[in-house]
């Protein structure tokens, strides 16, 4: 099978290199193609996501992608918006469950937010109305909405998961949070063996840091989605320990969330975690579901024997530690 390999910037092309060589080590055979993003595609092609990495993407229809870092102050938009919107990835979904070894505040974390991730404020549609006046504009529009909140209900139904909780600011956003709470109702309406509940936002965000447990699916619109599934990431250890796919009808994109640490680049310290648990949902929606749970109780072997973690992870191991140690357990 042929899958588009989006290396990316700074630890991008470590942490996808080892992501490759775990799923090497399931007996899963791909075939990697390829393709350029970030500061690299800048320098040759004069823009950070070329239109040929779009159209590599639109063949083979499946990508794993390192973290690219979009240019700042040179007019660039963001890669990952231009990619969701060119892809029409509307689905972000970033599953956060606690893991072993992993010192954090809360046991027993198991939640999958699913954010909307082509409108909203993301769409990118802003404008100097008179010089120091910027306005933005937050998009809602009823099909987005629909199909964002559907989504989160098959989910639930096809993962065993008991709720959904749709975030809104409908009290203060009367009309766009308004339109978006009034389809989220009416899909539910469709899904009465699911549990749904409605909850402001800011709720949201005080009883995740109180007690997360009590949530299971989490759904909204794409700032709110943003700001949300990084908290929730903090809950179990951070970025470099959680997955994450972007999902269309068509095509489908599975990336670290994480940034491309500059800092640390080509030193070989990075923790591939993230990538390779991206990797992992990526072979479960191509069907490979058997590989994709040897990667994820690698990954909790791992972790729970302590040997060749990295630095940010409480030891003193390298990239090629860490992936030695989930190829190991792979076996285990």
């Amino acid at each position: 099978m042929h899958i588009v390999l989006i290396p990316g910037d700074g630890i991008g092309p470590e942490v996808t290199a080892a992501a490759k060589e775990v799923i090497a080590a399931t007996g899963t055979h791909i075939d990697w193609i390829e393709a350029p993003a970030g500061l690299a595609a800048v320098e040759q092609f004069g823009d950070p996501l070329p239109e040929s990495t779009l159209d590599l993407v639109r063949k083979y229809r499946v990508a794993l992608k390192g973290p690219c870092t979009t240019p700042v102050g040179k007019g660039f938009r963001s890669i990952n918006v231009r990619l969701r919107q060119g892809l029409d990835l509307y689905a972000s979904i970033r599953p956060v469950k606690t893991l072993p070894h992993v010192k954090v505040p809360f046991t027993d974390v198991d939640i999958v937010v699913v954010r909307e991730n082509t409108e909203g404020l993301y769409a990118g549609l802003e404008h100097e109305v008179v010089p120091g006046v910027v306005e933005s504009l937050r998009i809602i529009t009823k099909p987005a909405a629909e199909r964002i909140v559907r989504y989160a209900f098959e989910f639930a139904r096809h993962h065993d998961r008991r709720r959904v909780t749709f975030c809104h600011k409908a009290d203060v956003m009367r009309l766009s949070d308004g339109l978006f709470l009034q389809c989220a109702r009416q899909v539910a309406d469709d899904f009465p063996f699911v549990e749904f509940e409605e909850r402001h936002i800011d709720n949201v965000c005080m009883e995740l840091a109180l007690d997360p447990t009590k949530f299971d699916v989490l759904v909204m619109e794409n700032l709110f989605g943003d700001v949300i599934s990084d908290l929730c990431a903090g809950l179990v250890g951070g970025l470099g320990l959680v997955p994450g796919a972007n999902l269309g009808s068509r095509y489908a994109v599975f990336e670290a969330v994480h940034g491309s640490a500059p800092d640390i680049a080509g030193k070989g310290l990075a923790n591939p975690i993230a990538v390779i648990r991206s990797a992992a949902m990526m072979l479960e929606y191509i069907g490979k579901r058997s590989a994709a749970e040897r990667i994820e109780r690698a990954v909790c072997k791992t972790l729970e024997a302590g040997v060749g973690l990295t630095r940010d992870l409480g030891g003193d191991g390298t990239t090629r530690t860490i992936t030695d140690a989930l190829i190991r357990h792979l076996a285990v």
